[in-house]
C-alpha cells in the first residue's frame, strides 16, 4: 500500500452549538492534512501527482478562506464542526480527483487541526 499526504491551511470563523449552547463566533487557522492511499502506482511511479491533489484541495478550501463557515453551502443544515469540515473536504476531494486516481487509490484520511493539539479526523 502506498500513501501520499498533502497539507494546506486556511483562516475562517465559525460558531457551533455544544450541549445546547451556541458558541460566540470565533476564528481558527485551520490546518488540513489529506492522505491518499492505494495499492498500485501509475506508469510514472506515482500514486497521484502532489500538484493535482494540491490544486483540487485548493479549489475546495480557498473559497472558505477569510469567511464565516456557517454561511458556506457545504455546511447548510449542519454545524461546521472540525469533524464535518474534514468530512466535507474528504468527499469533495474524492470527487474532484475522480478519473485521476488509478488502481484503487482513494482519499483515506482527512485531518483538521483547529487549534494546537485539537485534531479531528475523518476516515472515508
Amino acid at each position: 500500500m502506498y500513501e501520499i499526504t498533502v497539507e494546506a491551511s486556511f483562516n475562517a470563523t465559525h460558531t457551533i452549538v455544544i450541549n445546547g449552547e451556541r458558541e460566540a463566533v470565533h476564528g481558527h487557522d485551520w490546518r488540513v492534512v489529506v492522505t491518499l492511499a492505494g495499492p498500485e502506482l501509475d506508469g510514472d511511479g506515482l500514486l497521484c501527482d502532489f500538484h493535482e491533489v494540491e490544486a483540487v484541495l485548493g479549489n475546495i478550501i480557498d473559497p472558505w478562506g477569510h469567511t464565516h463557515l456557517n454561511d458556506a453551502a457545504a455546511f447548510r443544515g449542519v454545524e461546521p464542526t472540525a469533524e464535518r469540515i474534514a468530512e466535507a473536504i474528504a468527499r469533495s476531494l474524492q470527487q474532484g480527483l475522480e478519473g485521476r486516481l488509478r488502481g484503487g487509490a482513494r482519499v483515506s484520511r482527512v485531518a483538521i487541526t483547529e487549534a494546537p493539539g485539537c485534531v479531528a479526523t475523518y476516515l472515508p
